[in-house]
């Protein structure tokens, strides 16, 4: 009995769906029923089986009819028309297609998907490269992040690029391999400045003054903002009194915070003004001979006048 009502739960399915209208636009899943040398015909469980003409199949040139489809494979297609004049709805591949590989292209984009890809050309202003059969342009000034002179040493090359623009009604697909290098350079930037500890003595060169202090170039992409108030120990009105740009100075570590370094001279020299307290105070005993408490040494440098 149980078995009978599943049946007829079933049987109520598919009647709605076979009466379900579709019309122009609309993105549908059948199963291919059959393969013809120029059509295959599709089983959409509706009123009407679906049609795709040879034309409709694929935007790849080397795909075949014979050998890259069959029936029982599950496809999706748009509708063209709800009747090809034979009662058959007529179906495309190729705009489905085209519309689900651009949804996942925005997929990429919005996760920051990093793309290995092949660079295919080389045109005015840029490179192109596929991604998912779709054709993707890099900008020159996506391709590094330095200046590129010859585009042509890109060609045939393989990138990494992250998606930066999908706008599928001007088929306009921007990709860009700064985008990546820029991250791997941050993140080279922060393994070394999580090896650096407070309290480091480093040496750099001044890059850049401000009226808050001064920028040090420590090497590997790293500087560190010496604050005014960290530039002496005597008082200063201006950076300029002190540093100039392209001066080697030594500082110590005195902050880390979101990967910025605070950096400080003026405890360098109040270190060394401690040294040279320490060795100023310290003083060296050198005995020259046998310690002894007798009287005679005690008296030893004794005169006496007796007059």
């Amino acid at each position: 009995m149980s078995e009978e009502k599943e049946t007829m739960k079933d049987y109520e399915k598919e009647l709605e769906q076979s009466l379900v209208q579709l019309k122009e636009g609309d993105l549908v899943t059948g199963t291919v029923a059959g393969v013809s040398d120029t059509e295959v015909t599709v089983d959409l469980g509706t009123y009407s089986e679906g049609i795709i003409k040879l034309a409709e199949l694929s935007n790849d040139p080397k795909f075949s009819i014979k050998n890259d489809i069959a029936p029982g494979d599950t496809v999706k297609a748009v509708v063209l028309s709800e009747d090809d004049g034979e009662g058959h709805i007529l179906l495309s591949k190729k705009k489905a297609d085209d519309i689900l590989a651009w949804d996942g292209l925005q997929q990429m984009m919005d996760d920051q998907t990093v793309l290995t890809l092949k660079v295919g050309g080389v045109v005015k202003g840029g490179v192109v490269a596929y991604v998912n059969g779709i054709r993707g342009f890099i900008p020159a000034s996506q391709l590094a992040l330095s200046y590129v002179e010859d585009l042509n040493t890109y060609l045939n090359q393989t990138v990494e690029a992250k998606i930066i623009t999908v706008d599928p009604d001007k088929k306009r697909l921007v990709l860009s391999v700064k985008e990546v290098e820029k991250e791997k350079a941050r993140q080279e930037r922060q393994a070394l400045i999580d090896r650096i500890q407070v309290g480091d003595v480093m040496e750099g060169k001044v890059e850049t003054i401000t009226g808050y202090g001064a920028f040090i170039d420590l090497g590997n992409g790293i500087s560190g903002l010496v604050h005014i108030s960290q530039i002496s120990q005597k008082r200063i009105q201006s950076v300029h009194e002190v540093l100039k740009e392209g001066d080697t100075v030594k500082v110590k570590v005195i902050a880390i915070k979101d990967g910025k370094l605070s950096l400080s001279m003026k405890a360098l020299q109040e270190n060394a003004e401690v040294n040279q307290s320490s060795k100023e105070e310290t003083f060296h005993y050198k005995e020259d001979g046998k310690a002894t408490t007798g009287l005679g040494s005690l008296l030893a440098g004794l005169h006496l006048d007796l007059k």
